[in-house]
């Protein structure tokens, strides 16, 4: 063992063992995330930031140009699907997609050079207490470093649920100080001298010492995490709600390339869909109180009857109809997405043209009700940073985000007496108009009430928790709707690491999410952050997945109070306390050269 050891401190002094540390960090990081949930090996992932911090310590030029190189290499391991996604989304050459790839981990790998530069300039001046100081450098650079795909060291040892459960009080950021606390002692734990400190009175006061605030803080986050865990597991819930989640696996593109129009690519997918929701709502023996559609599932139509939309052709009036059939023909509620448009300024120039995400809610009449826009865009599919790569990727989309921070509803209908109506399927709305169906259905109309609100999120909403936090002001809801599509992204792991970051909110608002998606993958989660089992649907499939949701009524939880003023106290103590540190040592400097 010895010997070994001489050898990895040779090894050490290597550029090889730079690259060791870089894959290290990011291959840890990579299986204890989604889909692997190897959870266990976040407490060993920040070995390779910590073994770089100290090899390079005090040269901050090196450190800042290594922590890109680690975000870099993170990004090339665990973000791959980014490659994937440059040249499906952004219609990008395979070399462009790559440096694009590589690209995305120095700008928003942020969070690595930030670490090791403050990590190793707190270390090196200050000297002591390098366990709180790996903790709340850690913390920092999650909270500092900006993200595409926004996802923290918390999330990676949020795969076990009790320690999860402590988000609704710290926040994801909180779970991050606690993986480089333990990471930190770990690492500065040296097996080999175990029987030597059992030996050593004064070495088993030291190691107990060293020990003390890393076990204290294990201990708080599990008996924290437990409590509330057994707390909410035995809430009784206020009511229920059948919830049918569709799966279609919509076409990116009607281009076809078994050589169909594409009037008859379109035209078999909705004719594929309707027949979806009948065959899962006759195999449950009910009906649903909510049908939910994923975000382009049917891609590129409006169902927003306005003057503009029929204009610049996208409002669909068989679209608007096979919404408000399947409203009817099921009295429910029918949550959907579709592209909105309007003019940026009075002029109708072309060039003023945005688009909007819309999440749109129909209630068991048919009646167009609430929409929500979509706030956060999706770099390189929805926006472009800078005007110039519009024309690099002309498949790119003009869209502004929205700014309406309110809940949607849903609704209850009164009990009526069936009738013997034909339903109207897609096949029957062909030449038929919206208004037409809507009337058509009247005999089976009734009267509608408010049953409650929702929060709607879209796609990546789901992942930032500041951002799902603004919908506080606007009431508390039932539940959490995430219409999205990653079909982008193929079969890599994106559709895992997306489920799995949005999990959390579930936790912060203890309120269930209901997750469906365009190709996979849906499902739903707990308030307990729990998947549903047996509920998740495939990558790449047409599925339906059914579930009666529990409703919490519970006022918002410390989280969606008052956001992350735990870490940000944590972060001010710190400064406070090392920034005195730092003022005392250059007073000390000062008096002695003075004497």
């Amino acid at each position: 063992m010895n010997s070994f050891l001489h050898r990895f401190k040779e090894f050490q002094k290597t550029l090889a063992f730079d690259l060791f540390c870089f894959l290290w960090t990011g291959v840890f990081c990579f299986i204890s995330f989604a889909p692997f949930y190897l959870t266990h090996f976040v407490w060993i992932a920040p070995f390779g930031l910590f073994w770089i911090a100290h090899k390079y310590s005090g040269r901050y030029w090196r450190l800042v140009g290594y922590g890109f190189l680690f975000g870099m290499s993170f990004y090339a391991i665990a973000f791959h699907w980014i490659h994937h996604m440059a040249m499906v989304f952004g219609n990008f050459p395979w070399i462009v997609a790559f440096i694009l790839l590589l690209l995305s981990g120095v700008l928003f790998g942020v969070k690595f050079p930030l670490f090791l530069v403050s990590y190793s300039f707190l270390s090196r001046r200050v000297g002591r207490h390098s366990v709180w100081v790996a903790g709340a450098c850690g913390m920092a650079a999650d909270m500092l470093g900006y993200q595409l795909f926004p996802w923290y060291w918390g999330n990676l040892a949020a795969g076990n649920i009790i320690l999860a459960q402590t988000v609704e009080i710290t926040g994801v950021y909180g779970l991050s100080f606690l993986v480089f606390v333990i990471s930190y002692t770990l690492f500065e734990t040296n097996p080999l001298h175990i029987l030597e400190i059992l030996k050593s009175k004064e070495k088993r006061t030291h190691f107990g010492r060293f020990w003390a605030l890393p076990f204290a803080l294990l201990a708080i986050f599990l008996i924290v995490g437990t409590s509330l865990y057994f707390k909410w597991k035995n809430v009784v819930p206020t009511k229920t709600l059948e919830v049918l989640v569709v799966q279609p696996n919509a076409p990116m593109s009607i281009r076809d390339e078994r050589g169909r129009s594409p009037r008859q690519v379109i035209e078999e997918h909705m004719a594929h869909m309707d027949k979806m929701v009948e065959d899962a709502v006759q195999k449950a023996g009910k009906n649903p109180d909510l049908i939910v559609l994923p975000e382009a599932g049917i891609p590129y139509y409006s169902a927003r009857k306005a003057p503009l939309m029929e204009t610049i052709g996208m409002y669909w009036s068989r679209f608007d109809s096979l919404m408000i059939s399947f409203a009817n023909r099921y009295r429910a509620n029918v949550l959907f997405n579709e592209i909105d448009a309007a003019y940026k300024k009075k002029s109708s120039g072309k060039e003023y043209l945005r688009y909007f995400n819309n999440n749109v809610v129909y209630d068991p009449n048919g009646v167009r009700r609430q929409a929500y826009q979509k706030q956060y865009l999706v770099m390189f599919g929805e926006t472009m940073p800078f005007e110039f790569m519009y024309d690099l990727s002309p498949q790119t989309g003009r869209f502004d985000p929205g700014e309406s921070f309110d809940l949607l509803h849903y609704y209850s209908s009164a009990p009526k007496e069936p009738t013997s109506l034909l339903p109207i399927t897609w096949e029957r709305t062909e030449g038929l108009d919206a208004d037409f169906v809507r009337n058509y259905y009247a005999p089976l109309q009734s009267e509608v009430k408010e049953a409650g609100p929702f929060l709607p999120l879209i796609c990546y909403e789901v992942i930032v928790p500041e951002f799902v936090r603004k919908f506080k002001d606007s009431g508390n809801p039932q539940f959490i709707a995430n219409l999205t599509n990653d079909k982008w992204y193929g079969t890599t792991t994106e559709s895992d690491q997306h489920f799995e970051l949005g999990r959390l909110r579930a936790i912060e608002w203890r309120r269930w999410i209901v997750r469906s998606t365009n190709s996979g993958i849906s499902g739903f989660v707990d308030h307990l952050g729990h998947f549903i089992p047996g509920k998740s649907t495939g990558l790449m499939t047409a599925e339906t997945t059914w579930q009666q949701i529990q409703v919490i009524d519970s006022p918002p939880g410390f989280y969606v109070l008052y956001g992350d003023l735990i870490p940000w106290i944590l972060i001010i103590l710190t400064a406070v306390y090392y920034g005195n540190l730092l003022l005392q040592q250059r007073r000390s400097r000062s008096n002695e050269k003075a004497a």
